[in-house]
């Protein structure tokens, strides 16, 4: 138990990671109904296009001048690829059926993993991603390392960016009327066109940073890390209460903590020895899952598009 504040620590840092990641599917769900399950991808893009800026800027450019502009540069390669799946991909099946959309989705997901793969150079394997040359930090017990550190203050800065714009400007309030009733939405003059485009957009910014986040605290990026560290988000999206923002992150920090935890201390159960260590990680961040669709299928904080069913 020596380890137990070290183990809650990296669960904090992973699901920080993980509910940045699960806003994207949340919002999108939220407004469109519809499960965007190339977001993973998003965010593997996002990973690369920082990866490319650091790789263009002059040799020896310090890494505190060099982050900034590579998070701008994730950012704009994330929000490009979403908004334009939501253009191209999205927009012209919002009628059709609901297979239709998600069929899409997976199609796109597989499509964005082949295009990195053979255009980025040396993609085939993991690509080493710069690191801060700072840390790592004490505090008590606890060990923090420059990427901890940076999702820690970037995760809560962004999630009480997006509250604010959610509850104070126009376009948020646009976007919770059309997340309730679409319809009724634009007979009020709502661009409901713009409103989706926005909420895809946002879901591309945090993915970046969360891919700015993945980089830094692993060392590197690879052309597959979307397809796991997707499905993971999409589950802390469920476990939260997809349509949820909220409940998203909540949904992110529950599932990180599960895997951290159950990672360090399965193993030390009688009889369960061979159940525990990073290779079990995601069985049981899926086992949690099903045990929350069982006992509390509305997620955590529930979900707020119920209602409009």
């Amino acid at each position: 138990m020596n380890t137990l504040p070290q183990q809650l620590a990296n669960g904090l840092f992973l699901g920080s990671m993980y509910g940045l990641i699960a806003i994207g599917y949340t919002m999108v769900y939220g407004i469109v109904q519809l499960i965007n399950f190339a977001h993973g991808e998003i965010f593997m893009t996002g990973g690369f296009g920082a990866l490319t800026v650091y790789l263009v800027l002059p040799t020896g450019t310090s890494m505190w001048v060099a982050l900034p502009l590579m998070l701008i540069g994730g950012a704009v390669v994330s929000v490009l690829i979403a908004t334009g799946a939501e253009r191209f991909a999205y927009r012209p099946l919002r009628n059709a059926p609901r297979l239709a959309p998600l069929i899409t989705a997976i199609g796109l997901s597989l499509a964005l993993q082949e295009a990195i793969r053979n255009l980025y150079p040396k993609a085939t394997s993991a690509r080493v991603f710069p690191q801060l040359p700072a840390g790592p930090w004490h505090i008590g017990s606890v060990q923090i390392q420059s990427g901890d550190l940076f999702v820690l203050i970037g995760a809560p800065l962004c999630m009480a960016a997006l509250a604010g714009f959610v509850r104070s400007t126009r376009t948020g309030r646009a976007m919770q009327a059309t997340a309730q009733d679409p319809d009724t939405a634009q007979l009020m003059g709502i661009d409901t066109n713009r409103v989706i485009v926005v909420a895809f957009a946002i879901g591309g910014l945090f993915a970046a940073v969360a891919a700015v986040s993945y980089g830094l605290r692993y060392g590197q990026v690879k052309y597959d890390m979307g397809f796991q560290a997707g499905l993971k988000a999409f589950t802390a999206a469920v476990l939260g209460g997809i349509g949820n923002i909220y409940g998203a992150m909540l949904g992110g920090l529950v599932l990180g903590l599960a895997e951290a935890l159950a990672t360090a201390y399965i193993a030390n159960i009688p009889g369960m020895e061979q159940l525990g260590g990073s290779g079990w990680a995601s069985v049981w961040a899926f086992v949690l899952l099903i045990l929350v669709l069982l006992l509390r299928p509305q997620g955590l904080l529930g979900e707020r598009v119920a209602d409009r069913a």
